[in-house]
């Protein structure tokens, strides 16, 4: 991966980082069933499940960085693309609720970020591997 592409990638899970702080002070684990679904998971209590979930998520991504990302482990590529996948949904499906109601959806703010930098990432990371193929 380039220096970039890691750059972006810090940037994405840091943005996910204040995506989770927004979706939680909007009470998000309180609106929507999947979120009630995945907080229950974890406490009984949403409010808390709901952060133990967005607390491990944001640390797993932290954990990708500064382990196989940073260190260009052969893992690295495959766990960009895992998150760029991953934010490019969330970034739509906030996007596309929030449309379909025709007003603010908790996680709205930040999802316009989070769908960005996740396709320019796409983009780093498959101009890359496109540049590195053609290179072998």
């Amino acid at each position: 991966m380039s220096r970039w592409s890691r750059v972006l990638f810090l940037a994405l899970i840091l943005t996910q980082a204040g995506h989770s702080i927004e979706e939680y002070s909007t009470r998000l684990y309180d609106v929507l069933a999947p979120a009630r679904l995945v907080s229950s998971l974890f406490s009984d209590d949403r409010s808390i499940g709901f952060a133990i979930f967005n607390a491990s998520l944001v640390a797993f991504g932290l954990w990708c960085f500064f382990g196989p990302v940073l260190h260009g482990t052969r893992w690295a590529l495959k766990l960009a693309w895992f998150w760029v996948v991953l934010e490019v949904l969330n970034g739509c499906a906030h996007i596309a609720w929030a449309a379909s109601a025709g007003a603010y959806r908790p996680g709205l703010a930040t999802a316009p970020i989070l769908l960005a930098i996740a396709l320019v990432l796409g983009w780093q990371l498959q101009h890359h591997s496109s540049t590195t193929d053609a290179a072998a």
